[in-house]
């Protein structure tokens, strides 16, 4: 091949190249993830170190990249364990099923389940390692269960000498948005670690600022929680009033429930309104907690209840659906209009009373008590569930709204010291 030859496709190569690297920064998005920002950094804060890491498979950088490989290909970085939460780190477990201990494939790495006969990491699993980092991808619910893997895995790591390094990441919900019932101690559990109302608005790195900054949130002795090392590496260009499509990140599924950022959305609006009762909110289907269902009711009656309600901010459209048999099913789909105007959690509270109405007496009055338990550690509290039982389809949900308006101001003004993003 004569030399002229050779530059001319040596040029094209150099071209072609030149384009792809441009076209790839092009498309990607501005923001910048805390695991985009550590490896920027060189990985600073872990190099030299023994590493774990928790995460999930939404646990990737700004272009879809998995931080577990990120870590385990960095030179140096030293990933000894990985660690996983409900539905394990591939996000391919059934949920509410234990998960066990084993071995991962791709990396040779013990992976130590959080999620099965330990819920805390073990002595036993941290001796090997100096520091954990943590990628865990929220949706903003106070009920969603990664953020309470976290935090005991945090009060773990503080009880043993072991550092945490949390890597930010968006709430698909936006930063501003503040909703729902409080968490009272007593129901306390890991459907609800953070006594904080049941939208939050902080992102998974200023919950864990706030577990360490707040008397009484670890239930670990105060020396060890003060002395805990906590490091969290925010994201670069994320705004409180982002909601997920204003990322520009492309959306992994964070469990099989949560296809969707939609299906975020509505498991903040719809998902205490389907714990008990008749309601179904379309899990299974390509709707999942956006689609409204109740036996022997047709899309339109939901819908005529639902609009006497009158819950700003939404609106409903029939819909028709396939679930996991590939039947058809008709439902009635909940539309955010005016995400500003919504109280996502108001739906949900609407939902139990019409429950009542529909079954023509209190049907949570006669729950089983393990299910009745479970029902208000959702919610947070027996208030609700008192005024359930004594009103039924009378229940006064606007009263509730408007008290827990009132409480949710306070806590938005108490939680300002552990913001990271104006």
């Amino acid at each position: 091949m004569k030399i002229k030859n050779i530059f001319r496709i040596f040029a094209i190569i150099l071209i072609f190249f030149a384009e792809s690297i441009y076209s790839h920064a092009a498309d990607a998005p501005k923001i910048m993830l805390g695991i985009d920002v550590l490896e920027g950094m060189g990985f600073k804060p872990i190099a030299g170190k023994r590493v774990g890491l928790l995460t999930h498979p939404a646990g990737v950088n700004r272009y879809g990249k998995s931080t577990i490989d990120i870590l385990n290909s960095a030179r140096n970085v030293n990933l000894c364990a990985l660690f996983g939460p409900e539905h394990g780190i591939y996000g391919n477990e059934k949920a509410d099923v234990p998960v066990l201990d084993k071995i991962d494939k791709r990396t040779g790495l013990p992976v130590y389940s959080l999620y099965g006969k330990y819920r805390k990491p073990t002595p036993e699993m941290l001796r090997k390692i100096d520091v954990l980092v943590v990628d865990l991808q929220d949706v903003g619910s106070r009920s969603y269960t990664y953020a309470s893997c976290m935090l005991r895995a945090m009060e773990a790591c503080f009880e043993n000498g072991k550092e945490v390094v949390v890597l930010d990441r968006p709430n698909p919900l936006g930063g501003l948005k503040v909703d729902g019932p409080p968490l009272d101690l007593k129901f306390k559990s890991y459907v609800g670690m953070f006594r904080v109302p049941y939208v939050h608005s902080m992102t998974i790195g200023e919950l864990a600022r706030f577990a360490k900054g707040t008397e009484g949130a670890m239930e670990i002795t105060s020396k060890a929680q003060r002395n805990g090392r906590l490091t969290v590496i925010p994201m670069r260009g994320w705004k409180r009033s982002m909601l997920w499509p204003d990322t520009g990140l492309k959306w992994v599924p964070t469990s099989p429930a949560i296809p969707s950022p939609a299906a975020a959305f509505g498991y903040s609006m719809t998902g205490l309104g389907c714990q008990a009762g008749g309601f179904q909110h379309g899990y299974g289907t390509q709707y999942p907690f956006r689609m409204l269902t109740f036996p022997n009711k047709t899309p339109k009656q939901i819908e005529a209840e639902l609009r006497k309600a009158d819950i700003p901010g939404l609106s409903y459209r029939p819909v028709s659906a396939k679930d996991k048999k590939g039947k058809s099913v008709d439902g009635l789909y909940v539309l955010i209009n005016d995400w500003n105007k919504v109280n996502p959690t108001e739906i949900s509270f609407h939902l139990m009373r019409i429950t009542c109405k529909f079954n023509g007496g209190n049907i949570f009055r006669h729950l089983p008590e393990q299910q009745a338990l479970l029902f208000n550690k959702h919610t947070g509290s027996e208030a609700w569930w008192r005024e359930l039982d004594t009103k039924g389809a009378n229940a006064d949900v606007e009263k509730f709204v408007a008290q827990w308006k009132r409480n949710n101001a306070a806590f938005q003004k108490s939680i300002q010291k552990f913001r990271l993003y104006n």
